[in-house]
């Protein structure tokens, strides 16, 4: 059985000894995250990556759900870069006088520094502007291994017909048209011969214009990564990529009809070095996606809210050991929501226990759409999906369930493998919204809409087993959410939906 876990052993310390007694009071000491504490006790210290969280918020309150996708994300990017500059303005000034190197983010009003110091760290802390700092540590996600060899089946991909994606095709002629989507994961194969029609920056031949289509979000790091650090042009450096673009969009104009929405464009953020991701460089792909800027711009001057996708997916997991706590990325997806964009997550692979949607973004109910994984052949949940109900805020989930067992779509340099995972699953919902977006443009910016025909439309599926209180026969219940998703129904269901 092929998985794609997110797991890392969290450093708990207890936040009682150390600074007070060392000169510090309890309102500096109270600011650093345990994985920070612990560090500075140490007796030697090398420099550590930190994210500075700045105090001020964003109002993201009063943005109507009757406004355009357009309105709503260019009110949105407004206020959130408002106020991050207006907070930052004096640490910047005080790291510019230091000469200090940093990066500013307006999503969640932070500033993150790779390598900083012991006594800079205590420096930061002091500072009444500054509302916490949190170690941005880096973790190595495992990923599927490749399950059966390089083949190429004249056919649509079965999924697709089990979810009801060919018949929305054939008989209501939708296939995403007009439609973005996005992904950040461990970059994409922008040429592979099943997606470089659908790139959104496609001009023809093997010509691309890359500005405000894609974002290259690990900047440095390891020696071993093959594509190298803060690209200009999308390259994959693991394949696990390049698969979940496969899924939703592919189709190569032969043989290979991989993707749930192959008439939809895609744009993509790289948001892992060769398989270890950090908190820093999942917000950085999420504020590229909620307001696209150029390969070299300013995210703070050049974005374009009126280029962000319609949905993005997120095929990957970030722990509390990586430094997502939950507090923190409820600001970024927050906005994302706000913005009226539809952020499409995996459950995880870590089940079949109950309370195994851990991870973030996927366990903050509110503002991710998260996606479990059954068997097409069996039409069984995978042994390996996560279930609810969520340890975080204690929602019922998964929303839904997808395939996501033995999935074939592309890899890189032109070829074409099966994986399993939830992170399998999450691209056919991706496609799915598409789709529904497709046939009723009136929707998109409508999160809670779409997220209600989803739901309502999805085939009633129950379970034996009992989560949080939940049984398994109620529906939504903690292993399939409210069921399986069936495209065609939830099409039709949205071409007549009451605005």
């Amino acid at each position: 059985m092929i998985k794609l876990l997110w797991s890392a052993a969290a450093v708990l310390v207890p936040t009682s000894f150390g600074l007070a007694s060392g000169g510090y009071d309890s309102d500096t000491w109270n600011k650093l995250s345990p994985v920070i504490q612990k560090t500075l006790t140490q007796e030697s210290t090398d420099g550590l990556p930190v994210l500075v969280y700045m105090n001020g918020k964003a109002d993201l309150t009063g943005i109507a759900q009757t406004m355009s996708k357009q309105e709503k994300g260019a009110m949105v990017y407004k206020r959130l870069r408002d106020v991050a500059q207006a907070a930052q303005l004096p640490i910047v000034q005080w790291l510019d006088l230091q000469g200090k190197n940093y990066e500013r983010f307006y999503i969640n009003n932070m500033i993150a520094f790779d390598n900083a110091s012991s006594d800079f760290i205590l420096r930061l802390a002091e500072r009444s502007d500054v509302k916490a700092l949190v170690a941005d540590e880096s973790f190595e996600i495992s990923f599927p291994e490749i399950e059966v060899a390089e083949s190429s089946i004249a056919a649509v991909e079965s999924s697709l017909t089990e979810v009801g994606a060919v018949r929305v095709w054939n008989e209501l002629g939708v296939k995403g048209e007009g439609v973005v989507i996005a992904g950040q994961d461990t970059g994409i194969q922008w040429d592979h011969p099943a997606i470089i029609r659908q790139y959104r920056g496609f001009r023809g031949e093997a010509i691309a214009e890359h500005n405000y289509n894609w974002f290259d979000a690990i900047r440095s790091g390891s020696g071993r990564n093959r594509c190298g650090f803060a690209l200009d042009t999308p390259c994959d450096d693991n394949n696990h990529g390049t698969h979940t673009i496969g899924t939703i969009v592919g189709d190569d104009g032969g043989s290979n009809q991989i993707g749930m929405a192959p008439e939809a464009e895609w744009i993509g953020c790289r948001n892992m070095d060769a398989g270890n991701g950090r908190p820093s460089t999942y917000i950085r792909c999420y504020e590229f996606f909620l307001a696209p800027y150029p390969v070299s711009g300013d995210s703070f001057v050049d974005g374009r809210p009126d280029l962000a996708p319609d949905v993005i997916n997120n095929s990957w997991g970030c722990p509390r050991s990586e430094g997502c706590r939950g507090e923190e990325m409820v600001d970024v997806l927050q906005a994302i929501y706000e913005a009226g964009i539809i952020n499409v997550v995996s459950a995880g692979n870590a089940g079949p226990r109950c309370g195994t949607i851990t991870d973030q973004p996927a366990s903050i109910s509110d503002y991710s759409l998260t996606v479990g994984a059954y068997s097409v052949r069996g039409g069984t949940i995978a042994r390996f999906s996560s279930r609810g109900p969520s340890p975080y805020d204690d929602a019922v989930g998964p929303n839904v369930a997808a395939p996501g067992v033995s999935i074939r779509s592309a890899v890189t340099n032109g070829r074409y493998r099966s994986f399993s995972g939830t992170s399998m699953a999450g691209p056919h919902v991706v496609g799915h919204v598409a789709l529904i977006l497709s046939a009723r443009p009136e929707l998109k910016g409508n999160v809670d809409a779409v997220t209600q025909i989803i739901e309502q439309t999805a085939r009633p599926t129950t379970a034996n087993q009992t989560c949080g209180g939940t049984p398994g026969t109620a529906i939504p219940n903690n292993t399939w959410g409210y069921g399986k998703i069936e495209s065609f129904e939830a099409v039709t269901t949205a071409i007549n939906w009451q605005l």
